[in-house]
């Protein structure tokens, strides 16, 4: 997903991590803590980096896109109940409880689907030029697919949970799609298409695609969705920055400093943040003051190369910890350390 400047930039990153670290307290003075970090699973023997995640079943699934393999981690005993191994380049996720599976996009042109108590295979659909990110619908019981790597393959593209087959309908692009996000209470699917320098909207009612350009930044890769307040954020690359978007008027109404080489963002409604860990080596967390005001909250720091991370509200979870928000945060290995997953409860500072 990544090229050559995101290295680059991690090298960089590297250098001045530790005293960035000393500066975490953004404005009025008082130290925030609203991700503390409670507990780590270790992935031994898991090389590479990583990418999406997905929950369901009470389960939190991982993609060791490195590894060539996907984490199946039991949420109450946060221990790892299961590999599934020899998956080419993982890349999104997706579980279907209506279905009871789990749908796994590879890199090298598939889509493999699981039995979701097993996590026997049970059959795989092509998706030429690859697939990565994925979006459950269950309203409809579809997965969304985003395909293909060049103009004439990319797209999103559809299948049905229960019956395994690929919808005919299909939206084109002209670009590699990335993060999406689909409404819950309307018509449109927000897209993001680097390459194309734009963010591409869906309207699977008319089948219309509207076309958003980006000005100033590019590199749109993580995408979170405030769907009550018609917000849109959108993870920039160049330079690192979240951008805030009005899905009323398609306007990019903030574009903030952010942290390097994000692959993750989550919109935590409740308590109107926004979540974005980055391979620079911290998550930081962007408070909304209002729709159209954020600051930073305060920058949590993590590990070099942790860009990836799952935020799905609150649920059970293990050690005590009943109905708690839960952040899970993906370490690849480095320094001699195991790769592991990084739990954090979202406090109310």
């Amino acid at each position: 997903m990544f090229g050559v400047f995101f290295s680059l930039t991690l090298i960089a990153a590297s250098a001045t991590q530790l005293g960035a670290q000393k500066r975490s307290t953004p404005q009025g003075g008082r130290p925030e803590r609203p991700l503390v970090q409670v507990n780590a699973i270790p992935l031994e023997g898991v090389k590479g980096r990583f990418d999406h995640f997905a929950s369901g079943g009470g389960k939190l699934f991982v993609s060791e896109l490195g590894n060539n393999s996907v984490a199946v981690i039991n949420l109450f005993g946060e221990t790892l109940e299961h590999t599934i191994t020899g998956v080419p380049g993982p890349q999104g996720v997706a579980f279907s409880p209506e279905a009871n599976k789990l749908f796994v996009a590879s890199a090298m042109g598939k889509l493999f689907i699981y039995d979701g108590t097993s996590f026997d295979l049970i059959t795989s659909i092509d998706f030429p030029g690859g697939a990565d990110n994925l979006r459950y619908d269950p309203a409809t019981k579809r997965v969304y697919v985003a395909c293909g790597n060049d103009a004439e393959t990319g797209a999103i593209a559809m299948v049905d949970a229960m019956t395994n087959h690929r919808l005919e309908e299909e939206y084109k692009l002209g670009g590699q799609p990335e993060a999406f996000q689909l409404e819950t209470s309307g018509p449109n699917i927000y897209v993001n298409v680097p390459p194309l320098k734009l963010i591409a909207v869906i309207n699977r009612t008319t089948k219309a695609i509207t076309r958003w350009p980006l000005t100033g930044v590019e590199g749109n890769f993580p995408m979170a969705f405030d769907e009550a307040d018609h917000r849109l954020f959108i993870g920039m690359q160049r330079p690192a920055r979240l951008a805030v978007f009005d899905t009323n008027s398609g306007k990019m109404i903030a574009a903030i400093p952010s942290v390097q080489i994000t692959d993750d963002l989550y919109y935590d409604s409740v308590r109107k943040r926004v979540y974005q860990p980055g391979q620079e080596g911290f998550i930081y967390v962007f408070q909304q003051n209002d729709p159209d005001h954020y600051h930073l909250l305060a920058k949590v720091p993590t590990a070099l190369g942790a860009g990836t991370a799952g935020y799905f509200g609150t649920h059970d979870s293990g050690w005590g910890r009943k109905g708690f928000d839960l952040f899970y945060l993906a370490v690849p290995a480095y320094s001699g350390q195991s790769a592991e997953i990084r739990i954090y409860t979202v406090g109310a500072e």
